[in-house]
């Protein structure tokens, strides 16, 4: 797996890889832009969008430099310069993921997708059968794995802090009573919306990732405020090979928070409440500096370790988004994996689709190929 070579460019390991963004909503102005503008390695050359605020956005907050930014309206305008560009990174829509994360392997590109990959597993298998027959990197956008509460538990895993795990609870809850509207709280089954997929994605990213294959699924989903169309309130419970058992929680309606972890173990528990703060950063403006402190939090929003007779705060490591497209860039650079793999995506996408159908029949769902992690 190589990076994608513009046509009569001499390229060289010190030349900056170029990338394509299509999308400058949330995703691509809040996370993917200002990730790809800080990592070593990687220009930001060409950006998509047809709204022009988000036009002249994209102008102000990248367009400067020795290398001037393109600003095309539709994906026709950066698939014209597909071979001026090393990457695609995909934060449209959902319901765009498949179809031009195809076509831009198709283009020999290699390809970035912000999560989910792909509305089923069998659509996440078939692009990344594409990636490996062109040879292409095809990567998803996991960010979680990068939090700083996530880093920190997984060090404490790695340490046996808490002995033999046997239950994981995990919270990703909003106070939103109001919906916002959109193609994420559509109902349109094509748009790929709600809670499940969406804040879902992460949490099973995050128990796989962690704990390994799943042999069965049991989910609730509703759709709780007025006016809403997708799912806003779900629970997942998963159950790992290895006999953890994961309880999943994602929300718009929670008015009070829960732990944002609940780790429960042979020796001790691990209880941590409060998100990680870099997307607050990112959406604030802040952006990671080379040598500067970045994803920290104050001492006070320190994790628990222990049991009711000995417990001590655990100081939380700094999240670390600008890993990922580091990661990327030195997979493009030296074919080694990249940081989250599409098979990855397809394990936690059938989760997902177990748990759709688990909430649907009121049922528990058993996957004959356990869902594995990464």
């Amino acid at each position: 797996m190589t990076a994608h070579v513009p046509d009569g460019d001499s390229t060289t390991s010190d030349r900056p890889l170029r990338v394509g963004l299509i999308g400058y909503g949330l995703a691509g102005s809040v996370f993917h832009a200002p990730l790809i503008a800080a990592t070593e390695g990687l220009l930001l050359d060409t950006v998509v969008t047809s709204d022009p605020a988000r036009r002249q956005q994209a102008v102000d907050e990248h367009g400067g430099g020795d290398h001037p930014l393109t600003v095309v309206d539709g994906p026709d305008g950066l698939f014209a310069r597909a071979d001026q560009l090393d990457l695609v990174v995909l934060a449209s829509p959902n319901r765009t993921h498949v179809p031009l994360a195809r076509r831009a392997l198709e283009s020999g590109l290699p390809v970035v997708v912000d999560k989910p990959l792909a509305g089923t597993a069998a659509e996440a298998d078939q692009l990344a059968a594409l990636a490996d027959a062109r040879g292409l990197l095809l990567s998803v956008f996991q960010n979680r794995r990068w939090d700083n509460d996530f880093l920190t538990l997984r060090r404490l895993l790695d340490e046996g802090a808490l002995g033999r795990v046997h239950r994981f609870e995990s919270r990703f809850e909003r106070w939103r009573p109001q919906p916002k509207g959109g193609w994420r709280e559509s109902g349109d089954p094509a748009e790929i919306g709600g809670l499940l997929y969406d804040l879902g994605s992460h949490v099973v990213d995050q128990a796989l990732t962690l704990f390994g294959p799943v042999t069965s699924v049991y989910a609730e989903s509703d759709v709780r405020r007025a006016g809403a169309a997708a799912d806003d309130d779900t629970f997942l419970a998963l159950t790992h090979t290895d006999g953890v058992r994961s309880h999943l929680w994602v929300s718009a309606l929670a008015a009070e928070l829960g732990p944002r972890f609940r780790v429960l173990g042979s020796e001790a528990a691990y209880v941590k409440y409060g998100l990680d703060p870099q997307e607050a950063a990112l959406r604030a403006g802040e952006r990671p500096v080379p040598g500067a402190a970045w994803g920290t939090e104050p001492a006070a929003a320190a994790g628990t370790l222990g049991t009711p007779d000995a417990e001590r705060a655990v100081p939380t490591l700094p999240g670390d988004y600008p890993a990922y497209y580091a990661g990327v860039a030195a997979a493009l650079r030296d074919g080694t994996a990249p940081p989250v793999t599409a098979g990855e995506a397809a394990a936690a996408l059938r989760v997902l689709e177990a748990a759709r159908r688990s909430a649907a029949e009121g049922r528990t769902v058993r996957l004959d190929t356990p869902a594995a992690g990464a």
